[in-house]
């Protein structure tokens, strides 16, 4: 986008966003969401609270339209499967674990003898209460992704890979694994559709996973044979979803072929975040997730990023607009040992980072220091004298939804529910973006 567009763009968002949003109710009555909503909820979370339940009183659950569980993993062997292992899988978290009363969507504690237990039977609940609501499992993330290379290699190899994450998270053929838990059937009707979240085709992600040249090309005739067989599934009665999250780097990016794969897909995922972060622990300190190109940022490293950037880079590429969901960080990245600069912190070198570098909104919120906010660019930061942490506003998220409405894209992604307050202010903010 020409600067010149940008900042007009910007100027029209700053403008609208103080208009006020029509009340709208959350319930069966509602009138639809506009715009998809989607928002990850995280297998481990439930060992912090972070329950289906949690979601549910908090308000998250009207306002969105898919919930993706992030993770499931991928075997050695290309197949969807479930297990108890420390790093491979965490199948009591996903199935097993009796839920009691207290934590419970709907108040009724599991049951010793029920096949269906643990987070799969408060989706079941959740989607029940919320009938706007769909479930979508997310395959592989920063850690699982090692061996999607693998899967995708050949035909064969595809066309087993896909089957089984059918069978296992669809038809809901869960593994007893040596208790009651799971059997033929017992978590079909949970998921919606499955969400690839392979990170990253051709390298750049976790150290050890497997890499080919090819990767790019074969990730295309993956998510063709995922859209083959979803769509024999469902027949002419149901449409199961076939999502992806994709990343923000333009070099990864490049290595997609997005427009061949948009005709597979119901939408993709931008990750439009960790533009910057604890990689660069003495700074400059930046945005992490800024929706327009600043041309003062100084970095060496992802120089002028910006959200805008790259939805505009894959629109370039081919991918519809109404296919583009625009994601957003419900986290922030912290430096210590700042400066003020003249610029209350930013662009400004660090001694290191903050409190690990990486918090939650929820905590963030609570910090001291003053919020800055830089409509221009779409950016807010706080600082109090030594530490800047990069974050988002709900009032930037605000804005961010309305810019997905204004360019016409598909809606808007969260990483991830967990990290939302217990007001649900960061899925409200959102919600008032896109109505």
């Amino acid at each position: 986008m020409p600067r010149r567009t940008s900042a007009v763009l910007a100027v029209a968002l700053a403008t609208v966003l103080a208009a006020p949003a029509a009340a709208q109710a959350h319930d069966a009555q509602a009138p639809r969401l506009k715009g998809q909503r989607v928002g990850y909820f995280t297998q481990w979370g439930v060992y912090s609270g972070a329950t289906a339940r949690r979601v549910q009183e908090t308000g998250q659950a009207g306002r969105l339209t898919v919930l993706n569980y992030a993770f499931g993993n991928v075997s050695a062997d290309g197949t969807c499967f479930e297990a108890n292992g420390a790093g491979v899988g965490d199948a009591w978290a996903d199935y097993q674990r009796p839920v009691g009363a207290d934590e419970s969507v709907d108040g009724v504690a599991d049951t010793a003898d029920q096949p269906l237990k643990g987070n799969f039977n408060q989706l079941r609940k959740l989607k029940a209460k919320n009938p706007q609501l769909k479930a979508v499992v997310s395959l592989g993330g920063w850690t699982w992704s090692k061996y999607f290379s693998d899967a995708a290699a050949t035909d064969a190899s595809r066309k087993k890979f896909v089957a089984s994450c059918i069978d296992l998270y669809l038809k809901g053929n869960l593994p007893q694994l040596g208790s009651v838990e799971g059997g033929a059937g017992s978590a079909a009707g949970v998921f919606d559709g499955i969400d690839i979240d392979w990170e990253y085709p051709g390298g750049g992600g976790d150290a050890g996973n497997v890499v080919r040249p090819e990767d790019g090309h074969n990730y295309t005739l993956l998510m063709q044979e995922f859209r083959r067989q979803l769509d024999a599934l469902g027949g002419r009665h149901t449409h199961y979803l076939l999502t992806a999250a994709v990343p923000a780097g333009e070099d990864k990016a490049d290595r997609l072929e997005v427009a061949k794969v948009a005709r597979s897909v119901d939408w993709l995922n931008l990750m439009t975040y960790d533009l910057h972060g604890p990689w660069e622990p003495l700074g400059p300190t930046n945005h992490q997730a800024n929706l327009f190109s600043d041309s003062a940022d100084p970095s060496p490293q992802n120089a002028g990023y910006s959200a805008d950037r790259v939805v505009r880079h894959y629109l370039a590429k081919g991918l519809p607009p109404a296919k583009a969901v625009l994601g957003v960080p419900f986290y922030g990245y912290g430096w210590t040992g700042v400066p003020d600069g003249g610029k209350a912190g930013l662009y400004q070198p660090a001694t290191g980072l903050a409190q690990g570098g990486n918090l939650p909104y929820n905590r963030i919120k609570d910090l001291p220091g003053t919020v800055h906010r830089d409509w221009l660019h779409g950016a807010t930061w706080k600082y109090d004298g030594t530490e800047f942490w990069t974050y988002d506003t709900p009032e930037l998220l605000t804005l961010k939804a309305r810019y997905t409405r204004l360019l016409g894209l598909g809606g808007v992604m969260a990483w991830s529910l967990d990290n939302d307050d217990a007001q649900g202010s960061l899925v409200a903010a959102l919600d008032n973006g896109l109505r």
